[in-house]
């Protein structure tokens, strides 16, 4: 991702912002009131010090009067301690109200966008890429939403100084030198706007250097995610884990390790090197403020010296300017990183507007008038985003209610894909799909899905309660929960469960959650379809992490668990279909054979009959 926030002009970088800030508020309130309170509080506190400050001096240079002193000493105690108790409020509500929301806030955007967005977009490479470059940006250097909090923190505070600083500064331009004086020349025009224009200089010119040396980070930022990645890949992925250890020993892959660490030291003298780039831009802008400050005390002390005011006044105007300087060159500090940040927000954006082009439908999902769902595949032929190659060519299937379809064939022969056309995670580039004679796209879109209990090959478990990962529910029948882990076979193990169906899987959030075997969790994967009671049950690979004995279990009661339920039935080992009343045979993206085992296996010339015995040497004793 290159920085090109320069190249844009002032209508794209106040929209973007305007859009991000809309994003922050979209969040409970209390998280930017908390903020904007604590800034507030924060500013003001020095105002105190300041004003107090130089009403004491002036008294003691003055009149003197005892009483008045006591009581501003006094409202200077009070005040102070009622604004450090001000702070400290307002910083533990902003503590309450913010931490516990502001990684949500973060990434709750991009969750809502990959929830609802077309799965197509999801299984994009470009998609990919591009959330993860967002995520390394925001993650590493708080590009995007995190620092437009923190400009939005800091420019509110140089707001609040700059108002007040003004407020406090304003008779220094007033207070006239006395005529006679030999100074009277301080009261010109020219001089006052003389001091205004050195201020506004310096103050504008102090944060452009300094935005000039933060553009570096910037431009880094690509570099610091590269190194983030070796990172995580050498010192925790490689170097971590019993079944990385196992090969690093074996092959002695230490070698490979020390590459990585040898980049990381590369990475570390460039860094230095930005880092050095960075600190004289940061220095120059230093001493143009200081030289500048400089100046301006000057002209402060030469007016007191002439009789304009008392001298507590100087304490008043000098903190009233180092006050000005601070929030006006804070506030264009921000405003320029914001605008270095803007950068990575527009990719943010761009995110969050790729375009849903899916139709979502809108008639209701019902029986046909036998009182069953029919679907059929019409000609279907489709080919994935961006590539030249059809995953199916011209397929027409018809599946038979109430059966039991096995789906064979070698990788890459349309199988999956036919599955994820079935449940509209994709739609076909040609022909139609029909639940009930009505193309599936004119169906409501969620209702659709509800009709289909899947099982993927690459199903995920949560570590939530067993339960839980049923239901995928935090509440549930624990009754049908049970059933269904029954079916699947799951029951010897449930009984083992210290907690039953409270047990947490995996130790993500309990540290005594149980761990369970790959062929266990496809038990539970099971049991969740199962749970669903959706007319249509799809299992691609159910048992692909099962031993031979629990494999054949769960094909020995396949019946039962099913019902009268349509079951689509994916899978590589030829001889768990023979159950099946009808086997679909896939090769190259097109059906070339259909029936059942006894049929298919006949056929010496067909496919079927090829792969099965290339399966069945292994089992079969060759005497």
């Amino acid at each position: 991702m290159s920085n090109g926030s320069n190249k844009k002009g002032l209508k794209w970088h106040l929209n973007l912002t305007w859009r991000g800030l809309k994003m922050l508020g979209a969040f409970p309130k209390p998280l930017l009131l908390s903020r904007a309170c604590n800034n507030l509080a924060k500013a003001v506190v020095p105002f105190i010090n300041i004003w107090f400050s130089a009403q004491i001096l002036n008294e003691l240079a003055g009149a003197q009067d005892r009483d008045r002193l006591i009581v501003l000493v006094l409202l200077t105690i009070g005040l102070n301690l009622l604004g450090a108790l001000l702070v400290q409020l307002t910083a533990r509500w902003m503590a309450h109200s913010d931490w516990p929301m502001f990684s949500i806030m973060m990434n709750q955007p991009i969750l809502e966008k990959l929830i609802t967005m077309d799965y197509l977009d999801i299984e994009n490479s470009q998609v990919q890429e591009d959330l993860a470059a967002i995520r390394q940006h925001q993650n590493t250097m708080g590009f995007g939403l995190p620092r437009l909090i923190w400009h939005y923190d800091s420019i509110m505070d140089g707001l609040i100084k700059v108002i007040l600083s003004i407020a406090f500064a304003f008779t220094l331009f007033t207070m006239p030198v006395p005529d006679y004086s030999a100074l009277a020349w301080l009261n010109s025009s020219w001089v006052t706007m003389g001091v205004w224009l050195l201020l506004l200089g310096s103050f504008t010119i102090a944060p452009y250097l300094a935005y000039v040396g933060g553009k570096i980070w910037v431009a880094f930022s690509d570099k610091i995610n590269v190194a983030n990645r070796v990172v995580e890949f050498y010192m925790y992925n490689m170097s971590q884990g019993t079944d990385r250890a196992k090969d690093i020993r074996i092959y002695n892959q230490q070698n490979v390790i020390n590459n990585g660490a040898s980049y990381l030291l590369d990475f570390g003298e460039e860094w230095l090197n930005d880092a050095r780039y960075n600190a004289r831009y940061n220095a120059a802008s230093a001493v143009i403020t200081h030289i500048a400050n400089g100046f301006v005390y000057l002209y402060i002390v030469l007016k007191a010296f002439a009789g304009a005011f008392g001298v507590g006044s100087i304490i008043q105007y000098v903190g009233a300017i180092t006050q000005f300087g601070s929030g006006f060159s804070t506030i264009l500090t921000h405003i320029g990183l914001l605008s270095n940040n803007n950068t990575y927000l527009d990719s943010l954006t761009k995110f969050l507007d790729i375009v849903n082009e899916k139709n979502q439908g809108n008639l209701a999902v019902r029986p046909g008038e036998s009182g069953q769902y029919e679907l059929e595949f019409k000609n279907v032929t489709f080919k994935y985003p961006g590539s030249d190659t059809l995953a199916l060519k011209n397929l027409s299937l018809k599946l038979n209610v109430g059966e039991r379809m096995a789906v064979v064939g070698m990788n890459g022969s349309g199988k999956t894909t036919m599955i994820k056309l079935l449940c509209r995670l994709y739609d076909p580039t040609d022909g139609e799909i029909t639940l009930n004679g009505v193309n599936i796209k004119e169906y409501d879109y969620e209702a659709y899905m509800g009709i289909f209990g899947v099982v993927f090959q690459d199903f995920e478990l949560l570590p939530f309660t067993l339960g839980q990962n049923v239901a995928t529910n935090f509440d549930y029948d624990a009754e049908r929960v049970t059933t269904a882990l029954i079916q699947a076979g799951f029951e010897e193990r449930l009984e083992k469960m210290p907690h039953g169906l409270d047990t947490y899987l995996y130790k993500h959030f309990e540290e005594k959650g149980v761990e369970i075997s790959g062929g266990e969790a496809q038990k539970v994967a099971l049991a969740r379809a199962l749970y669903k009671d959706a007319p249509f049950i799809v299992l691609d690979e159910p048992t692909a992490a099962l031993d031979p004995i629990a494999e054949y279990e769960i094909y020995a009661r396949f019946n039962e668990m099913v019902g009268d339920k349509t079951a689509i039935y994916i899978s590589h080992r030829l001889s768990s279909c023979r159950f099946c009343d009808d086997i679909a045979v896939f090769h190259e993206g097109e059906l070339i054979q259909r029936g059942n085992h006894e049929q298919l296996v006949a056929d010496v010339d067909g496919k079927y009959y090829e792969l099965w015995h290339a399966q069945a040497q292994y089992y079969v004793d060759e005497k």
